[in-house]
């Protein structure tokens, strides 16, 4: 009798545990953020180059997802529309697309929350779908407005899905260009770009070591299972420094700090087979989870 007893405590801690494991990963809603991920790196996408009718698609479907969220815009469409010069010195056209959630204490300044929405289309006939580069972090984007359209945040919140990332940060360099968001009032930048691909349950956060008081914040963190990785942000390390290697470089130009959340590059990374059947769903809910307990802690702790 006392053994079933036991038995019966037993088996109560163990649904207690992993009942409180799933609280963890369900604050986000991660059906509607994988659904998110797999519509916007389909094939009807056509790789989301930038100016190409793929990109469009992309960019209808996340301005609408905003605007159901009801999250408010600084134009019309939540559209920047932006012209850049190419490599080629060409006259290229972006639009990044831009909504935020008002904070509840108006002095405590803005966070710009980024992920680059474009990849890189269609070459020789096969579509570079970008599910983890990076569909993942816009899926991640539009789930943490929704969140914290439910949770109101004390600084105001940006979320910008950014456009020609690929071509030289150029949809970043525009946002920092533009006077409607102005830099004095952004106090940080977290960037996402590539979160959803990793066998290591690995997720690094970059930027730390040029903005050492940002680390206590997120080393109180427990993103159990996940390992929440320090790092490649030095320039000893060459090409493994990753601090100008996505949208975060462009703020940190301007003196603004950032934390940037990402894996280290896989067998998919810029091929034809990033796509959604090689995501990782668990580790990219969890992934997703952990910055959004970032980004509480730090709207909690910044002033």
């Amino acid at each position: 009798m006392q053994k079933n007893s036991n038995f019966i405590r037993y088996a109560f801690l163990l649904m207690f545990l992993v009942s409180l494991a799933n609280a963890q990963t369900d604050r986000l809603d991660n059906e509607y953020m994988l659904e998110d991920l797999r519509k916007l790196s389909h094939d009807a996408a056509e790789g989301r180059k930038t100016g190409t009718e793929g990109a469009e698609a992309a960019r209808l479907f996340i301005v609408k997802q905003m605007k159901s969220l009801g999250a408010k815009s600084y134009v019309k469409g939540y559209r920047h529309d932006f012209t850049y010069k190419n490599r080629a010195g060409e006259s290229k056209d972006g639009i990044n697309i831009v909504g935020y959630i008002k904070g509840s204490e108006k002095s405590s300044g803005v966070f710009v929350i980024t992920a680059h929405y474009d990849h890189l289309g269609i070459i020789d006939g096969k579509v570079f779908n970008g599910a983890d580069d990076n569909a993942s972090g816009v899926a991640a984007l539009l789930a943490l407005m929704e969140y914290f359209e439910n949770n109101k945040p004390r600084h105001t919140l940006v979320f910008a899905a950014l456009d020609a990332e690929e071509s030289g940060l150029r949809g970043a360099r525009a946002f920092v260009e533009d006077e409607r968001v102005p830099l004095e009032a952004i106090k940080l930048n977290v960037n996402m770009d590539m979160i959803s691909i990793n066998d290591k349950n690995e997720l690094y956060v970059a930027g730390t070591s040029h903005y050492p008081e940002l680390k206590p914040i997120i080393e109180k963190i427990d993103a159990t299972p996940l390992k929440l990785r320090f790092g490649h942000d030095t320039e000893d390390l060459g090409h493994d420094d990753w601090t100008n290697s996505s949208d975060h470089g462009a703020f940190h130009q301007k003196g603004i700090p950032f934390l940037y959340f990402g894996v280290e590059d896989h067998a998919h990374y810029h091929k034809e087979t990033d796509e959604f059947a090689n995501v990782n769903q668990a580790f990219y809910v969890k992934a997703a989870h952990a910055i959004l307990d970032c980004i509480i802690a730090l709207d909690t702790s910044l002033n």
